[in-house]
C-alpha cells in the first residue's frame, strides 16, 4: 500500500554504525546480489566485488547491507587533515589537476566571527547533528569556508546517496532537450506496453515527480521488507530496473506522491535504453559513461564523479554515485545557475524551470529535487521552508548528505556526512543557521 506524502529522503531508518545510520535518505546501497552471487558494484576505488551465498534468514541481509556499507564507506577516508589546504577549489568547470602543485596557496577570505561560528558547530556539534565529513561554502562560485574531519580531505570520493537522484533529472534533461525523449508522453519502458496495462500511462513527468502510481514500500518495517533493500541488496539486485519496472500499478499515475528509490532506477534504465540498443551490460554501461562524461563530467570539471551500475549495466541512479565535495559543489552552481556554465548553456531553461516547480502532490518536491516549500499536513519538512527563501532547494541524501542552493543569497553549500535519524531535526536547524547567518 503506498502512503500519501513518503518522508524525505532522510527518513530511512536503516543503519547503524560509525559509517551507516538510520538518518539518511531512502538510498540504501549499491547492488550486492545476494541472491544472484556476486554483486557487479565498481566502487570509486577499484573494482569491489562482493560474493554472497544464498541468505535464507532475513536478518543477515540486513546485516551483510551493513557490512557492506561500512566497508564502503570508510574505503574513501584518504587522511589528508581537518581542514582543506588553504588553496581554494577551482571555479566551476576548471580541473582539479594542478591543485597540490601550487606553491603559494591563497587563503580563503576572512569570515566573520559569528559565520565562522556557525559553520565550525556543524563538526564541533556532533553529538547533536551527527559525524560532518566535509563543508564547502561558495559564494559566487567561489569558496568561503572549506574544511573536513580527520581522515578526509578535497580529493576524498563521499558517496551521493539519494542526490544521485537529481543528477539523475538533469541526465534525463539533456535527452529530453535533445528530442530522444518526451516529458509527457508514454515512459518508453517496454514491460508497459501491453494492451490495457494501465503502467502505460506513466510519463517521465509523473516518475520525476514520484507520482507514477507504481506500488512501492521505501522504507520496510522491518528494513528487509522494503523494496529499496530488495532491489538493492535482495533478489532484485542482479536486475533493479527489472525489479523496479515489474510492480504494479497501485494508483493512477500523477494520483499521490511516494518517494521511490526505485523510480531513479527506472529513468536510469530509460537513458540507458535511449543511449544504446544493445543489452550488453558493457555497452550499456559504456554508454552511459559516455554519455556523463560528455555532457556533465568534462563540461562541469566534476572528474571525480563515479557512477555505479547493476550487473545489467544499468547506472544506480536513485543512491550510489560518489564524488568529492568540490564537484558536488560544482553541480550546485551548475544548478544555481540555471544549467549555464562558463557562459554556456548546457541544460534548457524550461528544464530548470520544471525541476524546482511544486510537484502536484507534494509542494516540498519539484523534479527529483527538494524545494523548500510546505510539504502537505504531518509529513516531516525536508528543508526550513519558515526561515529561508522560496528560492532555495537540495539534493538530499541518506546520512545528511546536502547540495544547498540558495540563488537569491548567491550560495552553494555541500554538507557531507553520518546523521542518525534522531539527529536529522538538529542537522537542520543548524543547516538552517547557517544559511541564514551568510
Amino acid at each position: 500500500m503506498i502512503a500519501h506524502g513518503r518522508q524525505p529522503p532522510h527518513r530511512l531508518g536503516f543503519f547503524s554504525g560509525d559509517d551507516v545510520s538510520a538518518g539518511g535518505g531512502p538510498a540504501v546501497g549499491a547492488g550486492a546480489g545476494i541472491g544472484a552471487g556476486v554483486s557487479p558494484v565498481v566502487g570509486p576505488v577499484g573494482l569491489m566485488l562482493f560474493t554472497f551465498s544464498m541468505i535464507t534468514k532475513k536478518r543477515l541481509l540486513a546485516s551483510a547491507a551493513l557490512a557492506m556499507l561500512g566497508i564502503w564507506s570508510l574505503s574513501q577516508a584518504a587522511g589528508q587533515g581537518v581542514r582543506a589546504p588553504a588553496a581554494p577549489a577551482p571555479k566551476l568547470g576548471a580541473s582539479l589537476d594542478g591543485v597540490a602543485a601550487v606553491e603559494t596557496p591563497q587563503p580563503l577570505p576572512a569570515l566573520p566571527a559569528a559565520i565562522r561560528a556557525r559553520a565550525d558547530a556543524l563538526f564541533s556539534n556532533a553529538d547533536d547533528v551527527g559525524q560532518t565529513r566535509a563543508l564547502v561554502v561558495l559564494r559566487d562560485g567561489e569558496p568561503i569556508y572549506e574544511r573536513y574531519a580527520a581522515g578526509f580531505g578535497p580529493e576524498t570520493k563521499l558517496i551521493s546517496w539519494s542526490m544521485a537522484k537529481s543528477i539523475t533529472a538533469v541526465l534525463t534533461g539533456f535527452l529530453v532537450a535533445d528530442g530522444q525523449l518526451s516529458l509527457d508522453g508514454p515512459a518508453p519502458v517496454a514491460a508497459w506496453q501491453r494492451s490495457g496495462d494501465p503502467r502505460g500511462a506513466i510519463t517521465l513527468r509523473n516518475l520525476l515527480h514520484m507520482s507514477s502510481g507504481l506500488e512501492h514500500i521505501e522504507n520496510g518495517d522491518p528494513i528487509w521488507q522494503g523494496d529499496t533493500v530488495a532491489m538493492l541488496f535482495g533478489n532484485g539486485a542482479g536486475d533493479m530496473a527489472g525489479f523496479a519496472e515489474a510492480k504494479p500499478a497501485a494508483a493512477q499515475p500523477d494520483e499521490i506522491f511516494n518517494y521511490s528509490s526505485a523510480t531513479s532506477v527506472i529513468l536510469s534504465d530509460i537513458l540507458a535504453d535511449t543511449l544504446t540498443p544493445s543489452q550488453n551490460p558493457d555497452a550499456r554501461r559504456d554508454a552511459m559513461r559516455d554519455f556523463i562524461g560528455g555532457r556533465l563530467i568534462e563540461p562541469l570539471g566534476m572528474t571525480s564523479l563515479t557512477p555505479e551500475f547493476d550487473a545489467k549495466g544499468t547506472m544506480i541512479g536513485g543512491s550510489i554515485m560518489h564524488a568529492t565535495a568540490r564537484d558536488y559543489a560544482k553541480f550546485g552552481e551548475f544548478l544555481r545557475n540555471h544549467g549555464v556554465v562558463n557562459g554556456q548553456r548546457l541544460l534548457p531553461e524550461t528544464w530548470m524551470k520544471f525541476m524546482l516547480s511544486p510537484s502536484a502532490n507534494d509542494a516540498g518536491y519539484g523534479g527529483h529535487i527538494w524545494l523548500n516549500r510546505r510539504r502537505p499536513a504531518g509529513v516531516t519538512p525536508a528543508l526550513w521552508p519558515d526561515r529561508g527563501p522560496n528560492d532555495l532547494f537540495a539534493c538530499i541524501g541518506h546520512q545528511g548528505q546536502y547540495i544547498i542552493v540558495s540563488p537569491s543569497q548567491r550560495l552553494t553549500i555541500v554538507r557531507l556526512g553520518v546523521t542518525n535519524d534522531d539527529q536529522f531535526p538538529a542537522l537542520r536547524r543548524h543547516l538552517a543557521d547557517l544559511t541564514a547567518a551568510l
